[in-house]
C-alpha cells in the first residue's frame, strides 16, 4: 500500500497515514445503552493507553461510532454505511444477537472486501457456526458455555427443576436452547418458561411472567435477558415470593442490573440474596491477576467518558464493571492482531494475523488461541453472587443456595 495512496483525504480500508478506523454499532441509548457505553470505555481505556504512546506503526486506533439502540435495523444501516460509506478496517466493539444476527448476512455479501466482525457482546451461536462463521472472531466464552454451567451447579446441589425466563428474540432463543440442552444430560426438561420483549423497562410490570413461572414451582430459574427487564423480574420475583436463585448470564450488565434494584430499595439485600450471574471474564477485583491490575490502572488514568455525540441522556458510569473489563481485554487483543497485520495493514492480512495467536497471554489466567478450527479465543467461565453491594466470586454453590 503506497503512502500516496494512505495520503488521501479518505481512508483506504479504513487506514491513512495517522490512523486505523474500527467500526461500531452498539447500544448508546435507550434502556440497554449501559452495555455499549461501558463496552466502549473499557476498549477506550486501552485504546488511548496506546494512541498517547504513539499509535501503531505512528496510526492511531480510533473508533467510528453508530448507535443502534439494540435494535436489529438500525444494527443493519449503521454497518452498512460502515462498510461502504465509511470503509473502515473491521467491525469491533458490537453488542447484542439480535443485531449481530442480522449483520452477520452483510459480512457474506461483501465477503469479497474481506470485513470482519471481531469480538463481538454476544455468546450466541450464529457467529461461531456456518454459514457466517467464517466472518466473524469471537474472544468471551458461549451462551452454551454459561447456561451449560449454570445448569450443571444447579444440578449438582439438587435444583433439578429449572425454569428459563428470556427475551423473546434469537438473544432469548439461543440461551434458552442452551438450557435445554445441558438439561437434556440429565434426561431433564425446561419446568417452565416466560418471554418478554426487547426493550422492556426497569419500571414494566413483569408480574405475569413471575406467575408462570412459580406455577412451574421451579428450583431455579435462568434469566437470558438484558439488565432492565432482569432486574424488574427479580423484583418482581422476590416481592411474590418466588425465593429460588435466580440466575443470569453475562449479557445481562451486572453492574447496570444491582444500580437499578439498589436505587429501587433501600434494603436491596432481600432482591440480591437469591442471585448468581455468570461472568466471561475475571472479576475486576481481583488484584493477583495483571491484566485486572493493568485494567483497573488505565482506567482510572484515562477515565474514559460517555461518547460526547451520545451523551444525551442521564447515565452514571461505572469505575469498574464486567463489561467494561471485557471491552478492555477486546482492545487489548485487537491491538495486538493489528500489530502482527503490520505496517502496511489490509483487510486480507487480517484473519491470518488472528490466526498467528497462539497461547497470547492477556493477564487473566487463560491464555489465548485461535486457529482455522478455533474461532473463539476464552472458554472459562465464573459465577458471582452479591456481598456487601458488589459482585464477587461464588466458591460454595451447596453452601449459598441449600
Amino acid at each position: 500500500m503506497g503512502s500516496k495512496l494512505l495520503g488521501q483525504a479518505s481512508h483506504l480500508e479504513g487506514v491513512s497515514d495517522t490512523e486505523i478506523v474500527l467500526g461500531t454499532s452498539a447500544a448508546f441509548r435507550g434502556p440497554s445503552r449501559g452495555l455499549g457505553i461501558e463496552l466502549y470505555r473499557g476498549s477506550m481505556a486501552y485504546f488511548s493507553h496506546i494512541n498517547e504512546q504513539g499509535g501503531l506503526f505512528g496510526r492511531n486506533i480510533v473508533l467510528k461510532l453508530y448507535d443502534d439502540g439494540y435494535q436489529p435495523d438500525p444494527a443493519v444501516t449503521n454497518t452498512t454505511r460502515l462498510m461502504v460509506e465509511d470503509d473502515v478496517f473491521a467491525l469491533f466493539g458490537y453488542v447484542g444477537t439480535p443485531t449481530v444476527t442480522r449483520v452477520l448476512p452483510l459480512l457474506k455479501k461483501f465477503q469479497d472486501r474481506k470485513f470482519m466482525l471481531m469480538f463481538p457482546f454476544t455468546g450466541a451461536q450464529p457467529q461461531r457456526e456456518f454459514p457466517y462463521g467464517d466472518f466473524a472472531f469471537n474472544l468471551r466464552a458461549s451462551y452454551r458455555q454459561e447456561t451449560e454451567g449454570l445448569v450443571d451447579n444447579f444440578v449438582g446441589i439438587g435444583r433439578d427443576r429449572i425454569g428459563v425466563f428470556y427475551q423473546a428474540d434469537a438473544y432469548g432463543r439461543s440461551g434458552w436452547e442452551g438450557v435445554r440442552n445441558a438439561l437434556a444430560k440429565y434426561n431433564l426438561n425446561i419446568v417452565g418458561e416466560a418471554t418478554y420483549r426487547r426493550g422492556t423497562k426497569f419500571t414494566s410490570n413483569l408480574r405475569d411472567q413471575v406467575e408462570i413461572l412459580k406455577a412451574s414451582q421451579p428450583k431455579a430459574i435462568v434469566c437470558i435477558g438484558a439488565y432492565a427487564a432482569c432486574a424488574a423480574f427479580l423484583r418482581d420475583a422476590i416481592d411474590r415470593e418466588l425465593q429460588v436463585p435466580i440466575a443470569n448470564v453475562s449479557f445481562v450488565g451486572s453492574e447496570n442490573l444491582l444500580k437499578l434494584i439498589d436505587d429501587s430499595q433501600e434494603n436491596s439485600g432481600d432482591y440480591t440474596k437469591f442471585l448468581v450471574n455468570s461472568q466471561v471474564v475475571p472479576s475486576y477485583t481481583d488484584d493477583t491477576l495483571p491484566g485486572v491490575v493493568e485494567y483497573d490502572s488505565f482506567m482510572e488514568q484515562y477515565a474514559p467518558e460517555v461518547p460526547v455525540e451520545f451523551d444525551d441522556e442521564q447515565y452514571a458510569t461505572f469505575d469498574r464493571s464486567f463489561v467494561s473489563l471485557e471491552g478492555f481485554l477486546n482492545a487489548k487483543l485487537m491491538t495486538e492482531i493489528l500489530r502482527r497485520v503490520g505496517p502496511s495493514p489490509t483487510r486480507a492480512d487480517l484473519e491470518s494475523a488472528v490466526f498467528s495467536i497462539n497461547e497470547f497471554d492477556l493477564g487473566i489466567g487463560e491464555s489465548v488461541s485461535f486457529s482455522a478450527n478455533r474461532r473463539q479465543g476464552l472458554d472459562r467461565v465464573y459465577y458471582t453472587v452479591v456481598q456487601d453491594g458488589v459482585f464477587v466470586p461464588l466458591r460454595d454453590w451447596k453452601g449459598s443456595f441449600t
